[in-house]
């Protein structure tokens, strides 16, 4: 019933001016303009603002200032309707349309309760946020990737003796008045050590050192030019490759490859340089080959998984204990 069609009320309580004619309360035409809307206005608002009734007594006179107020209420709603021009050609499609009663509530509540927030705005601060957040957030993983070296023995006997090569160590041992604490000499020693791994060890894949150019913000930035370079990469593969029938090179080997493997590239850069040989050497970008490469992979998984004590409990528990059962416990 509530979705039937409403009989023809002109105009409703809750929309603009109630059941007043906004022109009317401000007693102008339909055809008037800003400026006279606006100069009605003030006039109205001065002979029925509040602060003129402002002390008066509740007798008798408190009735004329609360009526006062209502037409000061009255007018206000009367010119926030009339002073835009997107509200003003709403009110006057519902007054010539008035059977259209959801469309003008819709249009009505639509504006009231629409953002006064420019959204290209908010979208702009939410990436900027997201970016920040995703650059330091970088440097924390980045930060512990090197901790974790530098407390690796292998890591730290060799960052410790290229550092004693260079003279380095041999620096934060002073004499004299010059001289510190132990705990600071240690202190300085286990920075110059975590430099000498920033500077020596490349660290790839999600432990990399960020860079500014791979958050959110300059990646949507630089997007257009991340798409021209695609499309003319594109043209260039088809052109040399499809077109010219010439032969693959390494570069283009392993991006046939990695592809295959559906890798990112950072993920592929993080594969050790003796498995990208092994992926050349076995021919990976012919397609034949790396189906054949991909099975093998596959089985020699299953033994692994086989063989391993975990899998064989959790084989044991599905089979004897697993969801498919409802046993008691004896206790």
């Amino acid at each position: 019933a509530a979705l039937l069609p409403r009989p023809v009320r002109g105009l409703t309580d809750r929309l603009y001016c109630g059941r007043r004619v906004c022109y009317e309360v401000l007693g102008v035409s339909r055809q008037a303009s800003k400026a006279e809307i606006a100069r009605a206005y003030r006039q109205l608002a001065r002979q029925y603002h509040p602060d003129r009734y402002r002390g008066e007594p509740a007798g008798g006179e408190g009735s004329r200032a609360q009526a006062a107020h209502e037409k000061f209420l009255l007018i206000a709603a009367a010119y926030e309707t009339l002073k835009d021009e997107e509200t003003r050609k709403d009110y006057d499609y519902m007054l010539d349309h008035p059977e259209e009663y959801y469309r003008h509530y819709y249009h009505y509540y639509s504006r009231r309760l629409a953002p006064k927030v420019d959204v290209t705005i908010v979208i702009l601060v939410t990436v900027c946020a997201i970016s920040v957040f995703q650059f330091f957030s970088w440097w924390s993983s980045y930060n512990e990737a090197i901790n974790y070296l530098a407390s690796v023995p292998k890591y730290r006997i060799q960052a410790t003796e290229i550092a004693r090569q260079q003279g380095l160590l041999n620096k934060t041992k002073e004499k004299g008045k010059n001289r510190r604490s132990k705990e600071e000499i240690r202190e300085e020693e286990e920075e110059i050590i975590k430099d000498i791994i920033k500077n020596k060890i490349d660290i790839k894949g999600g432990y990399q050192k960020p860079r500014i150019y791979d958050i959110l913000l300059f990646q949507i930035l630089l997007a257009p030019f991340y798409w021209c370079k695609y499309i003319v990469w594109y043209c260039w593969w088809i052109y040399c490759f499809t077109i010219k029938r010439q032969e693959y090179g390494v570069e283009e080997k392993l991006y046939i490859i990695r592809r295959y493997m559906k890798m990112s590239q950072s993920q592929f850069d993080s594969l050790e340089d003796h498995q990208k040989e092994t992926f050349l050497e076995r021919e990976l970008w012919i397609r034949e080959n790396y189906e054949v490469y991909k099975r093998e992979q596959e089985e020699e998984l299953k033994k692994k998984m086989a063989m391993d004590p975990r899998w064989k409990r959790y084989r044991r528990w599905m089979k004897n204990e697993g969801p498919g059962r409802l046993t008691f416990i004896d206790d």
